[in-house]
């Protein structure tokens, strides 16, 4: 009886919290919508920014030039990491236990840190200025343990099997994990190379301190620049276009929406495609 009292509590418990999870969830989703679809005109797509447009295409073209180049930089020195860390190094080697545990400490810290960080640093120290470089480097950084923790635990999840049988067909270590393991892992991976986009797209502490808020499409990366979120904060904080700050998050609402939809669909897919 108690068993089953413990069981009953806990299932509601947990239906209590998803209901409350998804009830917040389109709360904020409505407000959103509610204040920001009525003010969405075609001036805030203007290819140049102005004070009376304050359009968000330059916002949003920086978005992308960041996103891709901090991918560039993150992305294989963090999947490269992981298969070191799984496939290559000694159990209870010391180096690797060092390395997780600085990638766990990373994970923690604050963006405000990583901002001052990188203006320290690559504005500072190397003489980037605020520019496009300078914050996708700062971003790199930050999702640099993301890409390794998740690469890390989908290497892991591949079964020893797949790997005793490529041995026993004669196939080397290198063979192995690039023909067998890396396909296998692809949809753990990516997930987690998703889950990075969605946090520079949704980054503004770290890039306000590296990238500038100048309202621009950069022609080269050592312009300062301002991506989406930034040009969000930048319009609410201001406090004279406060409406089209609720545009400018339908917007970035929606590129959440679809970042969130192309994982699982890539994950899907890639899946599918290792079963097979």
């Amino acid at each position: 009886m108690r068993n089953k009292r413990s069981e009953g509590a806990m299932a509601a418990i947990t239906w209590i919290g998803a209901i409350l999870t998804i009830g917040i969830l389109l709360y904020i989703i409505g407000f959103i919508l509610i204040k920001g679809l009525p003010h969405l005109k075609p001036s805030l797509f203007a290819l140049e920014y102005n004070s009376e447009n304050v359009s968000m295409l330059p916002a949003i073209i920086t978005t992308i030039i960041m996103t891709i180049i901090a991918l560039i930089i993150a992305v294989p020195l963090g999947v490269c990491a992981a298969i070191y860390l799984v496939e290559y190094a000694k159990r209870g080697n010391k180096a690797v236990t060092l390395i997780r545990m600085t990638t766990e400490t990373l994970s923690g810290i604050p963006s405000i840190v990583y901002g001052l960080f990188g203006l320290l640093f690559f504005v500072t120290y190397l003489g980037w200025g605020y520019s496009v470089l300078a914050g996708a480097f700062t971003m790199s950084i930050m999702i640099l343990p993301l890409i390794i923790r998740s690469s890390e635990e989908a290497l892991r999840a591949v079964p020893d099997s797949f790997r005793e049988g490529s041995f026993g067909l004669g196939a080397g270590k290198l063979r192995t994990v690039a023909k067998i393991v890396l396909p296998t892992a692809t949809p753990g991976i990516l997930s987690g190379i998703i889950l990075a986009v969605g946090r520079i797209v949704g980054e503004t502490a770290a890039l306000i301190y590296t990238a500038g808020t100048v309202a621009q499409i950069p022609v080269s990366p050592m312009q300062s620049a301002r991506t989406l979120a930034v040009h969000m904060y930048a319009l609410s904080s201001e406090g004279l276009h406060t409406n089209e700050a609720y545009a400018t998050a339908v917007v970035l609402l929606i590129v959440v929406i679809l970042i969130n939809l192309a994982s699982t669909k890539l994950a899907g897919r890639f899946g599918g495609k290792a079963q097979g």
